[in-house]
Order: structure tokens, then sequence, then C-alpha cells
């Protein structure tokens, strides 16, 4: 199944929440008058599109049909698709080449972090690297169980200690056995809890100290993992985690079970957060990387993608 099938299929909840209700407040109009304006501001903060940007999105809405004498429903429709791939773009680009790179995947439990490094390491072995999984959660030792799973089912190695072991020391060792294995890419796994934020905000400081220390010159990315089924929670738990880590990127879960789908605009233009994944379905190959024009085509297409323009 190619890439905008994918996704396509993944955004069918949102697509049929957000957009048809988009596609029902143009039926039948002979004009964009003040009441769509208010009308599609509602349908987006609904989608968890955020208040902030469903107003900037009207608001450049508004300019497009004064602009270019917007009056027909398709052509409104074309151009909020337009509006929401610019918001989109920009930093979702992953650069990995440096050798090795590393990844730290953070998230709190039960967003799907464990499950999504294993995506992740699935996707990159198919792109013939060299991968090396670090267990640094350590203080749950159902993690460290469920990383060793993915590892094997996407055949890369795994570094791990025992449960309560130092997840710096564990980091340590993964960088170790990557630089002598010559990996590609370190992908570590780190503890997902919030409730204290200085042991937390402690224990990340000495992780980023072993890995400037260690590998100072490297290509690194901090992940975010959140799940998009929680609308907002999302939102807020990607405030909470700027405080205490350098995020870099956010992973978004979940995708195909919500109809939440817009709280990507929302990360993205409030937060300035860039996406640099998307989850659309439990399989091991359904983690996409990130594309802001394939995305807003998806959520304004068809279900078999006939709008879709390579």
């Amino acid at each position: 199944m190619g890439l905008f099938k994918k996704i396509n299929q993944g955004l069918k909840k949102t697509r049929d929440s957000m957009t048809g209700a988009i596609d029902a407040a143009l039926h039948g109009r002979t004009e964009i008058d003040e009441d769509f304006y208010e009308e599609l501001e509602e349908i987006l903060v609904m989608g968890d599109v955020g208040m902030r940007t469903a107003m900037e999105i009207v608001e450049k809405l508004r300019e497009k049909v004064r602009k270019n004498n917007l009056r027909t429903p398709e052509k409104v429709r074309d151009a909020i698709k337009d509006i929401v791939a610019q918001m989109l773009s920009g930093g979702e680009e992953i650069d990995m080449i440096t050798l090795p790179s590393i990844m730290l995947v953070i998230g709190v439990n039960g967003v799907g972090k464990t499950t999504t490094i294993g995506k992740l390491a699935a996707l990159y072995k198919a792109q013939g690297k060299k991968v090396i999984l670090g267990a640094a959660d350590t203080f749950r030792a159902a993690a460290i169980e469920q990383l060793e799973i993915w590892a094997q089912r996407a055949d890369v190695e795994i570094v791990k200690h025992r449960e309560g072991a130092d997840p710096a020391a564990v980091i340590f060792d993964t960088i170790s056995a990557g630089k002598a294995r010559n990996a590609d890419l370190i992908i570590c796994d780190t503890a997902g809890r919030l409730h204290n934020k200085k042991n937390r905000m402690d224990e990340l400081s000495k992780i980023y100290r072993v890995i400037d220390r260690e590998l100072p010159y490297s290509d690194r990315e901090v992940l975010l993992v959140l799940d998009a089924t929680t609308g907002q929670n999302a939102v807020n738990q990607a405030q909470e985690f700027e405080k205490i880590a350098e995020v870099t990127g956010i992973i978004l879960t979940k995708l195909d079970g919500t109809a939440k789908g817009g709280v990507v605009l929302n990360i993205k233009n409030d937060l300035k957060l860039p996406v640099k994944f998307i989850g659309v379905g439990e399989q091991i190959d359904d983690l996409q990387p990130f594309d802001a024009k394939v995305f807003a085509q998806s959520l304004f297409s068809d279900e078999g993608g006939e709008d879709y323009e390579d």
C-alpha cells in the first residue's frame, strides 16, 4: 500500500468528521459570508485545531477569498486545503547523517512510545540502516520486555540493563555498542514520568551530558510521542514536556482511531513543534514520515484519493 493510501485511510475518521462538516457548511452556498466563517471556525475548534489556529485559518481564508474573488464551494475548499498544507510545512525533515546518529524518544506511559520505537527501528532497518535500541526506560520492567519483543520483530540489536538501573548508564552502553558495531542510528527509550518534573529534568540532563561527551557532533533528535486520540490533552502534554526536555519534534500516534486529527495543526502552529512522524495503524509499517502536502491532500480527499497530486 502506498504512502498516500495509508495516510488517506488513517485519516478517515477526521475527514468524515471535520472535513465532512466543512463540506456540509459549504454545500449549496452561493456566497461566502460571515455566517460561513463563524461556522468554519466552530468546526475547526471542535476538531481540536485550537482557537488561535482556527482563527488564523479563517483570517487567511478571508484574505484568499477577497483577493482571488473565490465564489464556488470547490474553490473555497481548495483554498482551505492550501492554507492547511502551508501551515503544516516546515521542520518535518529528519536529517540523520552522522554515524551514528541518535534519537531519544520521550512521552508519558500509554501513548504507544515503546511500540513507536519498534516501528521506527523497522522503518530505518528497511532503509538499509544498522539500528541499535537502548532500553533506558528502566523504571518499568514491562517497557524493557516490550522493547525486546519489538527489537526481535524489527531484527535489530538492543542494549538493556536490569530494572531500576541508571538510564544514563544504559545510554552510555548503547552509544558504546553503536560506535563499536558501526551503527547508523541509535534509538533510545526513556522513562515516561511527568509527575516529578525535577527528577525527570535531572535524569534527562544526565543523559544529555553522556551524549554530548560520547557523541559530541552527532545528529540528534528528541522526539515526543503523543496520542492523537487525546486531542487537547496531547497539546497540554507537549507544553509540559517542553519545560523539561529539548524537544525537536513530535510523533503523533493513533491518528486512525480518532476524529481529532486537527490536533496536528494545533501542535505545529501554536506550539511551533514540527510533526516528524504519524501513526496511522497497528501494523509495523504503519508509522510514516510526516508530509504536510500529503496530510492536507488526505484530509480533504475523497476515499479513493482523487484529489492527490504528486
